[in-house]
């Protein structure tokens, strides 16, 4: 299955799941979208960038680094510890997932604010192992 079907697919399996979009956070592109609205190529691209500004901005490498520092861990090594991020806005639920196989990947899903944030999470790690697969 492509990774645009497997990322359909669990837009209709996320509880009020509007969007979802594979990032490349390396270098801040989109690599698939699924959206039940059009959006403007702008829009997406700038969520795409946001997204990796989250994940690899210069205080979020500077934390990592010093928690590598702190247990010892040659700086080589990479450990991530930003794995899951939610942001609430004021109508919807943005939840980032870093990728376990492909940690330079970070799968975005955007539900309504009403949406059962647990069962939306659940429903998300669920997803992952079959969207990465399909990489």
């Amino acid at each position: 299955m492509s990774l645009d079907s497997i990322i359909q697919k669990s837009v209709a399996s996320i509880p009020e799941c509007l969007a979802a979009g594979y990032v490349d956070i390396s270098s801040g592109m989109l690599l698939s979208v699924r959206t039940v609205d059009s959006h403007p190529r702008e829009v997406l691209d700038l969520v795409a960038a946001a997204t990796a500004d989250l994940y690899e901005g210069p205080n979020v490498r500077m934390i990592e680094q010093l928690f590598r520092r702190a247990r010892g861990l040659p700086e080589g090594e990479g450990a991530h510890y930003f794995q899951e991020i939610i942001v609430n806005s004021e109508n919807l639920i943005h939840v980032f997932m870093r990728g376990k196989r492909y940690p330079s990947y970070v799968m975005v899903f955007v539900c309504r604010r009403t949406a059962n944030l647990g069962m939306a999470l659940t429903k998300a790690r669920l997803a992952m192992p079959e969207i990465e697969a399909a990489v």
